[in-house]
């Protein structure tokens, strides 16, 4: 299989990446729009949005990755996640299986390259959408996937916070915090419990994606993704309502991150926005 490395990668350390796509027939079209943060180090979110061929099989790849404590892990997410997942023996077959264990890998090589990617990390949403027909979302942290069908928000993907998952936390010998004015954090660090990387935390993080499938079917008209920059002052139908008045999958890309901006969000903010009709 042809490598996806520079096919849809248009993002850098401190890029401000705006575009759009389609598929082979035209009739699936998707944009994209990332804007940094007020916060004073380079970007950290990235993204994929683009569409490949597998053994005759037409695939289409999103996804975005918001780093945290470097730019480094998502950089390599990028690069790299959609690779491992596609590459994986079986993956026509049993999608789920391969993504699962693409994704174990891809943390294990992650921890292995700490002298190179350093001891940050990255949330995660991944989205792959085969023949037009079947979509498969995971996720990792609290980026987030959202479709729409028939108008209505459904969200496919789980915010994994400290709170939810403190049994897990607190088991592996972990504890989460829970200060005033802030958001909880695992050992008062990290605000959710899954990611890639994190070496210092690993041990009581977890790094197994969470995975949903759906069909696509004639109602389904929008599928969001984004990092927590727009989930943080933006509600799930919110964010749908918005997207499906703008035809140009690019264009309500953006007016959402305008709208996330307005609102006052000050983290990075990255949305790739697939129209199905």
């Amino acid at each position: 299989m042809e490598k996806l490395c520079g096919l849809q990668l248009k993002g850098g350390p401190s890029s401000y990446s705006s575009g759009k796509g389609k598929n082979h027939e035209g009739d699936i079209k998707f944009g994209f729009d990332l804007v940094k943060g007020k916060a004073n180090h380079p970007m950290e979110d990235y993204h994929v949005a683009t569409f490949v061929e597998k053994d005759k099989h037409e695939l289409g790849l999103f996804a975005i990755y918001d780093g945290h404590s470097g730019d480094r892990v998502p950089s390599y997410l990028q690069k790299h996640l959609f690779d491992n997942i596609l590459n994986e023996r079986g993956f026509l077959v049993d999608p789920k299986k391969s993504i699962s264990k693409a994704y174990e890998k891809t943390d294990k090589a992650i921890l292995s390259q700490e002298k190179v990617l350093g001891r940050g990390g990255s949330t995660s949403v991944t989205a792959v959408l085969m023949n037009g027909e079947r979509l498969w979302v995971a996720n990792l942290g609290d980026s987030r996937a959202v479709i729409s069908k028939g108008g209505k928000a459904i969200q496919l993907t789980t915010d994994h916070e400290p709170s939810a998952e403190r049994a897990s936390i607190e088991h592996k010998g972990g504890f989460v915090s829970n200060m005033p004015g802030d958001v909880p954090r695992v050992d008062g660090q990290l605000a959710v419990s899954r990611a890639f990387g994190d070496k210092s935390l690993k041990c009581h993080l977890r790094s197994d994606p969470a995975i949903q499938d759906t069909t696509v079917d004639t109602k389904t008209d929008l599928l969001v993704l984004a990092s927590d920059g727009l989930w943080k002052v933006m509600g799930n139908q919110e964010a749908i309502d918005i997207a499906r008045r703008i035809k140009d999958p690019q264009k309500a890309a953006k007016r959402l991150i305008v709208e996330a901006l307005e609102r006052e969000s000050k983290d990075d903010i990255s949305c790739v926005v697939v129209r199905f009709k």
